[in-house]
């Protein structure tokens, strides 16, 4: 991601601010960073507490729109996660 002090578009959700939590991705209208909420996500939380916690500022929309874009991303970038293995 360019850092060229302008607001970026991320998605309908999604806006990296340098203004805002030095330019990581958060959700839009908020100090929210999208990377907590996908790790509450990962973690097995119910997309419904991980509203509540957030206090509805984040809604289902936003989350189903960051776990596509961190898929998209993912598949993009697959080889960059590559391990390899040694025989046992």
């Amino acid at each position: 991601m360019k850092k060229n002090g302008k607001p970026q578009i991320l998605g309908r959700y999604i806006v990296a601010d340098p203004e805002i939590c030095h330019g990581k991705p958060t959700f839009r209208g908020t100090r929210v960073f999208v990377s907590d909420v996908l790790d509450m996500v990962a973690s097995g939380m119910a997309w419904e507490t991980i509203i509540e916690q957030w206090h509805s500022s984040v809604t289902k929309d936003a989350i189903t729109e960051a776990v596509t874009l961190a898929s998209e991303a993912f598949f993009k970038h697959t080889d960059e996660f590559v391990v390899e293995l040694t025989p046992t």
